[in-house]
């Protein structure tokens, strides 16, 4: 399950949320004291679920589903005389045992409780048909911990101008009790089948494979009988239906298909064209092929992000865009995210919802190495640093919580930045620790002792054991059972007569019962003239001293060199030091550099680093972030550099520039900020460009604005940035 939120700078993070710039120093207080929440406990139940059959027919212009689900089930206790189903929103009519005879039931505001005339045995199985109907449901997601517009269940949509009539399920986390009877829990997978009739108009998508399609002609209505014919869990069930059309692609046999609305179909394979090679990649990651019989993409509409229904996914139709918005706003990341929970989340299954970061860790890190493998050392590594500084805006501003947390209100609050971005980094943390062939087998290993079960973390625990020899108690300890992260205090001296360099660690962090001090490997790097020297060492305690030979004077110490630790540091240096990192570390040490230089601009030679910088460096993250920290330094005698910024390669980089140009409050620029807006190819570098308008204050550039406004852009950016200059204009 993914949401999403661009960043200012043109990067997409995994949450609906706050984007949050890097950190240092002592963490500040909780606002959020997310310990008076209730402890949960995985839920007993007393039977098993085998198989759903689940038949339905919609009545997608009368928003109505009718119908009956078979539950076939075995008793896990002997004497087995009541079941009970989780069952809300529709009103059930009438139950049967197999063979005809009609059960005692009650249907209560949750429940359906089932009286059977005699008791059922241990692991007898037994099959019962509930029969219901729904007419107008009416579902309050809040009333579950979700967003007012969440499709919980069931939901029916007129047409509208951006999309055809159609009606879609969300299982997740607790949709599935809203549309069938059963056991709403993510421990218990069942076998599925899904019979539907819809107008003859309309497709059906769901779970599995497609047996067949029924047409009946005097009616003008369409069967589709599906069937998932490997356990998965009910929040992974769906259904969707409309008027959609198929783009057909493949991996070999496997169909890999895309289904959106009609008039998206010449986008959807520019889009989508890379699942494949996403399919190929992770079956070689993972060490076990893709599990179930096609994959599906569905778009729906009045939905952020995705959900990784087995075998098929559905996103947001806003994934659909012009090529225009390709390269500011990305799609594979997401569509890899909920690809890679095909086996995290779907093939193995967080057996309650406080080990939920087994899918969504997983699947979030699992992005990130799509993201490094696609485009790069250098665009994964700013992936994970963005997923890092995602997570540590929310230990900063909400709480610091264990990964593996058993107290919520709701299931949707444990799906929370530690368990999608802090989970990708302690698992980016333990390929590192385990070694990276031996983290792989251990995850393949994972994947072949459980497929299609419930697993917790002792489960992996256990499988990395096992398949390596590894005991990392300690490392799970501290990072998985524990709250909070190191923040260190680095410094370091060289002593040029005994010619060795003794660095300093602190780690400052408020230490707890729940936040520990941290015990970690990490490398320190040291650069001279010579040549540089690495070692790993073993930080154990809050203050560590480690000594290392060094004959000169060194141009640059590293701390965590490789970027490997989940940290917040605080590392003073010189401006020297700063400008040799910048022009020589990777590029994470670069970009750290750069924001350093920010608090030094008084000094001409972090300027010109800088400006050197902004226009030279490799990597455009690096650029932007140089420019960005020249900012408050630059007036109206750079305004030639700025401009010549603005035509950067990378969109990312030219708003920067123009963000930069607008803090000028130059009224002589508005007519080259209109040209920029024209001129320029990307929608975050015009949306800056209207701001810089507004930063302007010239009133003449209102008519401008106005019809600006009215222009369709990805997330209405163009319409936002508008609306945010006129009102700085008219104050």
């Amino acid at each position: 399950m993914a949401t999403i939120k661009r960043s200012g700078s043109g990067n997409w993070i995994l949450w609906a949320g706050l984007w949050s710039v890097f950190l240092p120093g002592i963490l500040c207080g909780q606002k959020v004291n997310i310990y008076d929440r209730p402890v949960h406990y995985e839920r007993s139940h007393d039977y098993d679920v085998l198989h759903y059959r689940i038949n339905l027919t919609l009545d997608l212009q009368g928003h109505s589903f009718w119908g009956d689900t078979t539950i076939t089930l075995r008793p896990l206790r002997d004497d087995f005389s009541k079941c009970v189903l989780d069952a809300e929103t529709f009103k059930v009519s009438k139950v049967e045992i197999a063979g005809g005879s009609r059960l005692h039931f009650e249907q209560t505001s949750v429940s359906l409780i089932v009286d059977f005339p005699h008791p059922y045995a241990y692991g007898q199985s037994l099959s019962l048909k509930v029969y219901y109907r729904e007419d107008h449901p009416d579902v309050d997601p809040r009333q579950y911990g979700m967003p007012r517009d969440y499709d919980l269940g069931l939901t029916f949509k007129s047409a509208t101008a951006d999309h055809p009539q159609l009606a879609n399920t969300l299982s997740y986390p607790e949709g599935a009790r809203h549309w069938f009877p059963c056991y709403d829990e993510p421990d218990d997978k069942a076998t599925m089948e899904l019979i539907t009739t819809v107008d003859q108009a309309d497709q059906v998508i769901s779970n599995g494979r497609l047996l067949d399609v029924v047409v009946d002609e005097k009616s003008r209505q369409k069967t589709f009988h599906w069937s998932q014919e490997k356990p998965i869990s009910t929040y992974l069930f769906v259904l969707v239906a409309g008027p959609y059309v198929k783009v057909d692609d493949h991996l070999g046999a496997l169909p890999v298909d895309y289904w959106v609305y009609a008039q998206d179909v010449a986008d959807a394979h520019r889009l989508f064209h890379n699942t494949p090679e996403m399919i190929r990649f992770f079956n070689e990651e993972f060490g076990y092929p893709y599990a179930w019989t096609k994959y599906d993409q569905i778009i729906l509409p009045h939905f952020i992000g995705g959900a990784e229904s087995t075998s098929a996914t559905v996103l947001g139709d806003d994934t659909i865009h012009n090529p225009k918005a390709d390269p500011d706003f990305p799609v594979d990341w997401l569509i890899a995210h909920e690809l890679a929970h095909q086996w995290w989340g779907d093939l193995v299954t967080m057996r309650d919802w406080s080990q939920a970061w087994l899918n969504e860790g997983f699947a979030t890190y699992f992005q990130y190495v799509y993201t490094r493998h696609q485009l790069g050392d250098d665009e994964g590594a700013l992936d994970l640093e963005n997923k890092i500084n995602v997570y540590l805006r929310e230990a900063h501003e909400r709480y610091e919580r264990p990964i593996v947390f058993d107290r919520w209100n709701y299931p949707n609050d444990v799906f929370d930045r530690h368990i999608y971005q802090k989970g990708a980094a302690v698992l980016n943390m333990l390929d590192w620790v385990m070694g990276h062939k031996e983290f792989l087998r251990a995850l393949s290993y994972f994947l072949h002792q459980h497929a299609y079960q419930p697993v917790d973390t002792h489960d992996l625990e256990r499988a990395i054991t096992d398949s390596s020899g590894q005991v990392l108690d300690w490392f799970f300890d501290e990072w998985v059972y524990k709250a909070g992260h190191p923040a260190f205090d680095i410094s370091y001296q060289w002593d040029q007569a005994a010619k060795t360099v003794t660095v300093t660690i602190t780690q400052t962090q408020k230490v707890s019962d729940s936040v520990p001090i941290f015990q970690t490997p990490v490398v320190i790097a040291i650069t001279t003239s010579s040549g540089k020297q690495s070692t790993q060492v073993s930080i154990r305690q809050r203050e560590e001293h480690f000594e290392f030979p060094c004959a000169e004077k060194p141009l640059l110490v590293r701390f965590d060199e490789g970027n490997h630790i989940l940290k917040e540091m605080n590392f003073p240096k010189t401006v020297d030091e700063l400008v040799y990192q910048l022009g020589h570390d990777d590029m994470i040490g670069r970009k750290w550099a750069a924001a350093q230089l920010a608090q030094h601009l008084e000094d001409p030679a972090a300027g010109a680093a800088l400006r050197k910088s902004a226009a030279a460096d490799a990597f455009w993250a690096v650029r932007e972030k140089a420019l960005s920290a020249l900012g408050p330094s630059l007036g109206t005698a750079d305004v030639a550099f700025l401009k010549e910024r603005a035509v950067d390669s990378k969109s990312a980089v030219r708003a920067a520039a123009l963000h930069v140009l607008g803090d000028l409050h130059d009224p002589s620029l508005e007519p080259y900020f209109q040209a920029r807006y024209e001129q320029d190819d990307s929608y975050i570098v015009e949306a800056e460009a209207l701001r810089s308008i507004g930063k302007s204050g010239d009133k003449s550039a209102l008519e401008f604005l106005q019809s600006a406004s009215q222009v369709k852009s990805p997330e209405s950016i163009i319409h936002t940035a508008s609306q945010e200059a006129i009102k700085m204009v008219e104050k």
